[in-house]
């Protein structure tokens, strides 16, 4: 292979340009690469935008205008593992935002209808601690949940 890593293709029904928009502004480390417009050989309105190349938070995606035939599901999400309560806030409200779906477990859905699993890396580490008991009661708490509080998780780990 002559790159490193994958790129991942978000399909969309002309809402290509508007979701890298969306996505650079609410990543740190993201930026708007080339934009690809239809000409006149093509299925697209020639001047339309066929691709757009973006980073998110450092990985790499192009956006493709490929028309309504295909739509998003949860059987595909993408993980924002968060340092503290603040990130999980912050990316849950901003993912949501503008017609977004909260869903369970610290899982939303864009307006776009990507799904994201918004993940405290705390809560990876209470639910894979070797002693059962504690990891079950996270566990057990955190099923309760949409928006992750790890305050919560933190006293249902600790037997509270």
């Amino acid at each position: 292979m002559t790159t490193d890593g994958f790129t991942t293709c978000l399909w969309f029904d002309g809402q290509a340009e508007e979701a890298a928009n969306f996505y650079v502004s609410v990543f740190k480390n993201s930026r708007i690469g080339t934009i690809l417009r239809y000409s006149e050989v093509g299925h697209g309105e020639p001047g339309t935008v066929l691709t757009v190349e973006f980073e998110a938070n450092g990985q790499k995606f192009y956006a493709l205008n490929g028309g309504p035939q295909f739509k998003f599901t949860e059987a595909i999400s993408f993980e924002v593992r968060c340092d503290d309560q603040a990130e999980v806030d912050f990316y849950w409200n901003a993912l949501t935002e503008g017609g977004g779906e909260e869903g369970p477990c610290g899982w939303v859905k864009d307006r776009f209808g990507v799904s994201w699993q918004v993940t405290p890396a705390r809560l990876v580490e209470m639910i894979s601690d070797p002693d059962q008991q504690k990891a079950d009661r996270a566990m057990q708490a955190m099923l309760k949940m949409g928006k992750i509080d790890v305050a919560e998780l933190e006293k249902a780990y600790a037997g509270e």
